[in-house]
């Protein structure tokens, strides 16, 4: 019973003897210690592309750099960097994603060709999907003088040698870009004898037209309408 007792004492005064050392250790402050995680604290909430570390400022990289290079190369091969023309189209593309100059392009000079024979031939259903009302009254204006006075127009589209984005910008949610383009036409519109009163049927004349056309960012429909015409002939 002795030696029971004395071994349960030397057990417990060397738990006391660990405890005792190992509060010290616990309990004593290097000075290097993090504080406490706040959850709600601004600062441990929002680091932004920065981190912080021992005083230490990390830079994380931003993708999203990679992706407004990415986005802004196809108006590189339409407008020089740096000039005001890549600053209007790349605002553009900030304003629309889904905006790629080079297929606007393409879709530009298949309108001008639908739009310029659509004139001639004097159909007004594909030219009333093309323009806006303002410039489709216009058009139904001189059609419907034309066919007045007898008139019949006979025209050949031979092509289109250059077509260039001249200017673009937004306003009040509507996208405006003027194109300027050289094409090639041949075109006579004779009066009801059949005699030539205008242009000629056996050459090549080179028109030089800047037309604008419009679209809605807010509207689901991908389609430009022609909103103004000028002539530099």
């Amino acid at each position: 019973m002795g030696s029971f007792d004395f071994i349960t004492f030397f057990f417990l005064i060397a738990a006391v003897v660990i405890f005792l050392q190992l509060r010290s250790v616990l309990g004593r402050r290097t000075g290097s210690e993090r504080p406490p995680f706040d959850p709600y604290s601004p600062r441990d909430v929002a680091q932004g592309p920065e981190a912080k570390d021992n005083g230490k400022v990390v830079q994380l990289p931003r993708r999203e750099t990679a992706e407004d290079e990415s986005r802004y190369a196809a108006i590189e091969t339409v407008a020089k960097a740096g000039t005001p023309l890549n600053a209007q189209l790349r605002a553009m593309t900030d304003a629309d994603p889904n905006f790629n100059p080079a297929e606007f392009l393409n879709g530009a000079k298949m309108a001008y060709e639908m739009i310029v024979m659509a004139f001639a031939d004097g159909d007004r259903k594909t030219l009333k999907g093309l323009l806006s009302r303002e410039v489709y009254e216009g058009f139904e204006a001189a059609i419907a003088e034309r066919e007045a006075k007898g008139e019949v127009v006979k025209s050949t589209f031979v092509g289109i040698d250059k077509a260039d984005i001249v200017h673009a910008e937004i306003k009040d949610a509507e996208e405006n870009i003027t194109v300027r383009i050289i094409s090639q036409l041949i075109s006579a519109t004779y009066d009801k004898q059949g005699k030539l009163v205008d242009g000629d049927a056996d050459s090549v004349a080179e028109v030089n037209d800047l037309w604008t056309f419009a679209r809605d960012i807010r509207s689901r429909d991908p389609n430009w309408k022609l909103i103004a015409t000028e002539s530099e002939n």
